[in-house]
């Protein structure tokens, strides 16, 4: 379709209202239904046409969400959406891979139903298979609110970028993860503590896993590396850390040495492949995106001509996301659509997802060791013998001594070491032998250091 001079309704769409069916009334489905009746006038004229709500689907009938769903046809059946006559576009809100939601986004998408959808890791993980689906059918399939909540992440990468060859994409994706770190930096308090805090503001959820160890966050770095590299990426690819084994010591030791620890999504274009990892970093704590506090995601994207670009605003939440959703449901009622992952399925690549051992970096490490002469010797002579270079250390003297028996007779203290860029695989099998010494008590901490 061709917008006319004016930048009005492509030619040949329709003026007629855009009717759509959202699936599932959390706290995501209540704050679009909120913003569309809201900003009805705004929506309608940016969309060219109405937007209405027909439909809705949610398991419990009977729960108060703060809106009124009087009038609209309520399917307990989430996938009757799909074949609604009275729905033009399926809004999918529910969430998961799998289930429900999958079975409603591919039966929306055979029956040649536009899909609209917040979940990641639905596209993360079956993103490849929905394309073609929708393809084949020749309608659109949407998911802005999939990443990073209100930041335009995904038009930005897919659509703003689109002529400029991407090298990394990546950044702060999970805002629990931000916050729970920003708080233990500012407060010392430990991560148990800060956690069941974020629980009780709402920051977390009951059950953290998905936050908490990265998964989260992994999905949505899935989702931009498939759009910046032209490949839809393989998540069992993705290495995956959390930030459940990050101390406060090691937020005491990375300000003194200059960082701030930040749970970053990375996705890197190699010349043999695409790395793609999320965990802790340590990062310049005069980086922009060492900056990014709280709540708040950052997405990171570095191009060759376009040099390097942050997004920073509000991750998640009823606003941010569902005015995703909406801009998503105005692209489709514009007649507006580019292929899911930003161009035709025969024209994707297959780029080797590279291991863990693959990384280049520099490299954090913090040992419990005896208060005994010579620990350091080992300790350097075993990086030695793995081709590891150090940059820089830091040992608390023996006022910081933590006694292992409650006597003064045989303290521990912790022992930072900083190394120049090296391979991973050096580095794990270094920490190996680092770990059987006898002066080390307990398991090594390693973080990654990222320029920021």
């Amino acid at each position: 379709m061709i917008a006319d001079s004016a930048g009005g309704q492509a030619r040949g769409a329709s003026t007629a209202p855009l009717r759509i069916g959202i699936a599932g009334l959390g706290t995501v489905g209540a704050g679009l239904v909120k913003l569309l009746r809201g900003n009805e006038t705004i929506v309608a004229a940016r969309a060219g046409r109405p937007i209405t709500i027909t439909a809705v689907a949610a398991r419990d009938r009977t729960r108060d969400r703060g809106v009124d769903l009087s009038g609209l046809t309520w399917h307990d059946d989430a996938a009757a959406l799909a074949t609604d006559p009275d729905v033009d576009v399926v809004v999918e809100l529910i969430g998961g891979a799998e289930g429900v939601a999958r079975r409603l986004v591919t039966t929306a998408l055979e029956a040649g139903r536009p899909v609209v959808t917040a979940n990641k890791a639905l596209i993360a993980v079956h993103g490849a298979e929905l394309a073609a689906l929708a393809e084949r059918a020749g309608v659109p399939l949407m998911f802005e609110a999939a990443v990073a909540g209100g930041i335009p992440a995904i038009k930005t990468v897919r659509e703003g970028l689109a002529a400029d060859r991407l090298t990394r994409v990546g950044g702060i994706l999970n805002g629990t993860c931000n916050y729970i770190m920003t708080a233990m930096r500012e407060s010392g308090r430990p991560f148990a503590d800060v956690l069941a805090e974020a629980q009780a503001l709402g920051y977390a959820e009951a059950d953290p896993s998905t936050d908490v160890d990265g998964i989260d966050a992994a999905h949505k770095l899935a989702i931009l590396a498939g759009l910046a590299f032209g490949r839809p990426v393989a998540f069992a690819s993705v290495h995956v850390e959390g930030i459940r084994g990050i101390d406060a010591l090691d937020l005491d030791f990375a300000r003194a040495l200059g960082y701030r620890i930040k749970l970053l999504g990375l996705a890197r274009r190699r010349d043999d492949g695409v790395e793609a990892r999320v965990h802790p970093c340590l990062v310049p704590e005069k980086a922009p995106i060492a900056q990014v506090d709280g709540v708040f995601n950052a997405v990171v994207v570095e191009g060759a001509f376009v040099g390097r670009l942050m997004l920073e605003g509000r991750g998640a939440g009823e606003g941010p996301t569902a005015t995703a959703v909406a801009a998503d449901l105005i692209d489709v009622a514009r007649g507006s659509a580019v292929p899911v992952w930003g161009r035709s399925a025969d024209g994707l690549t297959q780029i080797e997802a590279l291991p863990r051992t693959a990384f280049h970096e520099e490299y954090y490490l913090r040992l419990n060791v005896h208060d005994r002469p010579g620990v350091i010797a080992d300790v350097t002579a075993v990086l030695r013998d793995h081709g590891v270079s150090l940059r820089s250390m830091l040992q608390h003297g023996r006022a910081d001594a933590v006694p292992q028996d409650g006597t003064a007779g045989d303290p521990s203290v912790p022992l930072v070491l900083v190394t120049h860029r090296t391979r991973e695989s050096a580095m794990m099998e270094a920490l190996g032998r680092i770990a059987a010494l006898s002066a080390v008590i307990g398991t090594p901490a390693m973080i990654r250091i990222d320029p920021g």
